[in-house]
């Protein structure tokens, strides 16, 4: 079984920066593509970020390109959400989840487990 635990959100300033962690068990972490998708009241669950599993290929929405970066560490079992110049637009609850393959996608069908979420809030 996979677990997935997001931390780092907060209440942040338009322009700021952020960095969201998640820290990941289960034997499959080092062979699976991992994601970041986000989530505002109401509204589908998007893909913001998406990561190999070997950290070698990246993937990102135009609404985030150039700001945001993903990263993990397979030896600590980490993935993180480098986050930059913030706009009130990217408030929403964030998730970790971990891909059934090993290239990055940004399908969510292709994502089997999910973290909690963390919340991030850009203020204006």
């Amino acid at each position: 079984q996979v677990h997935l635990v997001e931390s780092g959100g907060g209440l942040v300033q338009t322009g700021d920066s952020l960095r969201l962690s998640c820290a990941a068990s289960g034997r499959t972490f080092s062979s699976r593509a991992m994601g970041w998708f986000r989530q505002v009241s109401g509204k589908e669950r998007e893909f913001v970020a998406g990561i190999d599993y070997s950290g070698g290929s990246t993937d990102y929405p135009d609404s985030v390109k150039g700001r945001f970066t993903v990263s993990r560490d397979n030896g600590k079992t980490m993935v993180y959400l480098q986050m930059s110049r913030l706009k009130p637009e990217d408030t929403a609850v964030y998730y970790c989840a971990e891909a059934s393959m090993p290239g990055v996608t940004t399908s969510r069908s292709r994502y089997n487990f999910w973290g909690q979420g963390t919340q991030v809030t850009v203020s204006s």
